[in-house]
């Protein structure tokens, strides 16, 4: 018989199996609490790598005086973050919604 303490019990188990505590991914990430599967962890490291390589670049390109390229590759790393913002918090709002659906019988 399927009481409601049985359902609480088995819903925790499967929370506790499901769960992978990370350390924040990102270093501009304004959570620190980020939970995800290690595909999308190194994803969001390979991101903050690519950023950091254009504004290396975009640092690079101010001391040999090219203003322009210096301004492209800075704008380049704004797209990006804000891209990288925006993939995030669609990731969160998916995982939030999928909770929500998750049924009472796990």
């Amino acid at each position: 018989m399927i009481t409601r303490s049985n359902l609480a019990d088995q819903l925790r188990e499967y929370q506790i199996r499901s769960k992978h505590d990370w350390a924040s991914v990102s270093f501009f990430s304004s959570t620190s609490n980020f939970t995800s599967p290690r595909v999308d962890v190194v994803v969001f490291v390979v991101w903050e790598l690519v950023i950091i390589a254009f504004l290396v670049f975009s640092a690079v390109s101010l001391y040999f005086r090219r203003m322009r390229v210096a301004f492209i590759l800075a704008c380049i790393t704004m797209l990006l973050l804000l891209c990288m913002k925006v993939i995030k918090q669609v990731r969160l709002a998916r995982k939030k919604k999928r909770r929500m659906l998750l049924p009472l019988s796990m």
